[in-house]
């Protein structure tokens, strides 16, 4: 994991599609965001895109490319940015970044990034085109 304490230059990827705040029962003792609950913050932004693009249900099959650059902590604002990417017939892939903003830090801190398949699903739960 890279720590370097400088803002990112390049602009997040993407529309904002979640922005939340680590708290201190997302952390382990030392104070670093486990990264169960970051992949899960993606995981929820991702799905906006893709209900949006499905125009209905989605469920998350697969997380491929995840890259985790730098910890998060306690108190960073944590932003993530989504995109899709792909659409298949049923499924279609989110390239999601996490930025965070940080106190004493100026800009934003790219944190993760990752590409995650969502499956358009109907009522009964069963794959079903994405475009209808």
């Amino acid at each position: 994991m890279n720590h370097k304490d400088s803002a990112d230059e390049t602009p997040p990827m993407g529309e904002a599609a979640l922005s939340t705040i680590a708290m201190p029962g997302d952390a382990n003792p030392t104070g670093d965001i486990f990264g169960g609950w970051l992949l899960s913050q993606m995981d929820l932004a991702g799905s906006i895109p893709a209900t949006e693009r499905a125009k209905g249900r989605v469920a998350t099959i697969a997380i491929e490319a995840m890259k985790f650059h730098r910890a998060v902590l306690v108190g960073d604002r944590v932003r993530c940015y989504a995109e899709v990417q792909r659409v298949g017939r049923t499924s279609m892939n989110v390239r999601i970044e996490t930025w965070v903003s940080r106190l004493g830090v100026a800009g934003m801190l790219k944190v993760t990034e990752g590409v995650f398949t969502y499956v358009a699903i109907d009522g009964n739960r069963h794959p079903r085109p994405v475009d209808l």
